[in-house]
């Protein structure tokens, strides 16, 4: 039998979360400066500079895409609404932890590595507010215009007593034209990537085997293939018995929680509970 191999990178890149095109290169700044231009998406929505996408972070998984951005059944979103109108506070805790994180991407040429073409830079909400500060500020504008934006100064730092590294970034003095050669100007406009060849979206049967697997305790995220025991999918209607068993027995209460008071209705809670969560 003769092997396809184009089939099997096809099916290689179907299977991996990023997919390992050549289109997409994702630019991770080391500590230290770095000069970055960033270059305007192609199929930007409502007119925004910039890109956002939401992940489930469970156990040691990479990040899975949040399917209700895009319309599609969610079962870990349902689960956090049931989580949130339950009212109990053990339940709100795991809600939070289940929650949707929002990464920021760009488009970018990183000054001296212009050789590597267009490059991909994820950031944080803290660096995404900032970005969008330079549009609304006189002096600098837009910066993603090829021929009068501005190179962004990036700057990371290793913060003591934090996880993380920090990240600063500021505009140029000047602005300054994307390159000044305009054919290759353009030929970098044209590379701009699909955020959607980026990440695959998962399928509801992937993500209940994924938050199924989580929630009794397993030490990742994904199902494991590695040969340890691993139980299939459980039916959505099985997650409440599935919270429940997940929980550490301190955790637990003695006595049962007190019942919502009923001057506030379980709408309002839920709404209150997703507002206070999006404002973290």
């Amino acid at each position: 039998m003769a092997i396809d191999l184009e089939a099997i990178k096809k099916r290689v890149a179907e299977l991996s979360d990023v997919k390992k095109t050549s289109s997409v290169q994702m630019w991770k700044p080391g500590l230290g400066e770095h000069k970055v231009r960033c270059l305007p998406w192609k199929n930007a929505p409502d007119g925004q500079p910039f890109m956002e996408r939401w992940f489930y972070y469970i156990g040691e998984n990479s990040g899975i895409l949040a399917p209700n951005q895009f319309g599609k059944p969610d079962p870990i979103n349902d689960l956090i609404r049931k989580l949130y109108s339950s009212g109990k506070p053990d339940d709100r805790v795991l809600a939070k932890k289940l929650s949707a994180k929002m990464r920021c991407y760009a488009p970018v040429i990183v000054r001296g590595e212009e050789d590597k073409g267009v490059q991909v830079w994820s950031f944080g909400k803290q660096v995404y507010q900032r970005m969008l500060g330079f549009f609304l500020d006189e002096e600098v504008g837009d910066i993603l215009s090829p021929s009068e934006g501005f190179d962004l100064k990036v700057t990371i730092t290793k913060a003591q007593g934090k996880q993380y590294n920090d990240t600063m970034v500021d505009p140029a003095r000047r602005p300054s034209k994307l390159h000044e050669d305009s054919s290759t100007a353009q030929r970098w406009l044209e590379a701009i990537p699909n955020i959607d060849d980026m990440y695959r979206l998962k399928t509801t049967t992937e993500i209940e085997t994924v938050l199924n697997n989580w929630l009794n305790g397993g030490t990742s995220s994904e199902p494991d293939h590695s040969g340890g025991a691993s139980r299939g999918p459980a039916p959505v209607d099985e997650l409440d018995n599935l919270v429940a068993e997940v929980k550490p027995a301190a955790e637990k209460p003695e006595k049962k929680a007190a019942p919502p008071k009923k001057t506030e209705t379980k709408k309002q809670s839920l709404d209150d509970a997703f507002a206070e969560l999006m404002d973290e």
